[in-house]
């Protein structure tokens, strides 16, 4: 079997490596930590003008109809640089709309195709100990919706979210047209810089067929898994890269401290780290793409990525020394984004046991039983 890359996925993920780093140089990102701005918005622009924004979304609806390969290969490169664009929840809020809502959402969905609106999502509910805040009561007119969607990413700039709501017993998505009256937003920044809003919604009504089906919940859960995934192999690759680099120059008792034995182990534990999650990443968008079933796969590769992130990071922070936590050193950015990817995925500890659970319902797993039900087809 050829495991390569198609030379369309090389040129795609050459080109948005080139387009971040270019652009999120250290100085870049000095300037940014001060500006107040909520995200880049000339990196964005430039996003849209080379259809990175649209990759996950179908071509009837203006996008690109690529899969969660190619738009992993973006995220990795989004993560290595710390770009601030909200490439994974536009589109992949688009992508779910397009093949669960598109005659109600046409709309929505053309302008997110052109980069004329911006779309948020938010699944924290799935992980979140809270649950899903925003409940759903039927009434005779169709539904009434009322509660609170916490930290919502670009909450102030999007124009329109996919979120969770409760109703009749379990999770179900719902597109939330932002600027409705019935729609409270409470501004906030997250340590890693990224602008979130809470929403308090109290009174909004929408029409019966107004929340997606029930099945639509899991589709974009194991693709968002996938997408704060992919981010976080970024980030750990450049972090890893970076602090080679530093223990390589760093010298101690006329020797690079790269040379010292718990260095060399404790990096050897980072590569380690790094080498798992992309694995179960790329069998989780093998499958995704291959439209197999991966909900533990996707499990899986929440807590390798909440794991390599933890310990990636506090090893990088580690062996830098105090100049790790000096701000004016760049290496920290990473230890918030690790931070920040970790809480968006719900944690180590939520992630397994959920894996858990799951194990524990299941006696098949693995490639022969999707052999088997395929025969059976």
């Amino acid at each position: 079997m050829d495991f390569e890359l198609s030379e369309d996925q090389r040129a795609i993920a050459q080109m948005a490596d080139g387009l971040f780093v270019d652009h999120c140089h250290d100085e870049y990102m000095r300037q940014w930590d001060v500006s107040g701005e909520p995200m880049m918005a000339p990196l964005w622009a430039l996003c849209i003008e080379t259809g990175l924004h649209a990759l996950a979304i179908p071509e009837e609806h203006g996008g690109s109809g690529l899969g969660m390969t190619e738009l992993m290969l973006v995220l990795q490169a989004q993560g290595k640089a710390l770009a601030q664009v909200p490439l994974w929840r536009h589109q992949l809020a688009a992508a779910t709309l397009a093949r669960f809502a598109a005659a109600d959402s046409a709309g929505w969905l053309a302008k997110a195709a052109s980069g004329e609106a911006l779309l948020s999502l938010s699944v924290d509910g799935l992980s979140s100990a809270l649950g899903v805040e925003l409940q759903a009561t039927a009434t005779a007119d169709g539904w009434s919706i009322d509660g609170r969607v916490a930290a919502l990413s670009l909450g102030d700039q999007a124009g329109a979210a996919l979120v969770l709501v409760q109703a009749e017993g379990q999770p179900r998505l719902l597109l939330i047209d932002l600027s409705a009256p019935q729609v409270q937003r409470v501004s906030a920044v997250l340590t890693q810089g990224e602008a979130v809003a809470d929403l308090h919604i109290q009174g909004l009504t929408v029409d019966t067929n107004a929340l997606l089906p029930a099945e639509a919940v899991a589709w974009l859960e194991l693709r968002s898994v996938a997408a704060l995934a992919a981010l976080q192999l970024g980030v750990s690759e450049e972090q890893i890269r970076r602090t080679v680099a530093y223990v390589s120059e760093r010298r101690q008792f006329e020797r690079s401290i790269g040379s010292f034995q718990a260095v060399q182990m404790s990096m050897a534990d980072t590569h380690i780290a790094v080498e798992a999650l992309r694995s179960a990443l790329w069998q989780l968008v093998y499958r995704v793409d291959a439209g197999l079933p991966a909900p533990s796969e996707a499990l899986a590769t929440a807590w390798l990525a909440c794991e390599a992130g933890h310990r990636i990071g506090h090893i990088a922070q580690h062996v830098h020394g105090g100049i790790g936590v000096d701000l004016s050193y760049p290496i920290h950015r990473f230890l918030y984004w690790s931070r920040g990817l970790c809480l968006a995925l719900g944690g180590s500890a939520a992630s397994l046991e959920r894996l858990g659970d799951w194990l524990n319902d299941n006696d098949k797993l693995g490639w022969k039983y999707d052999l088997e039900e395929h025969q059976a087809l």
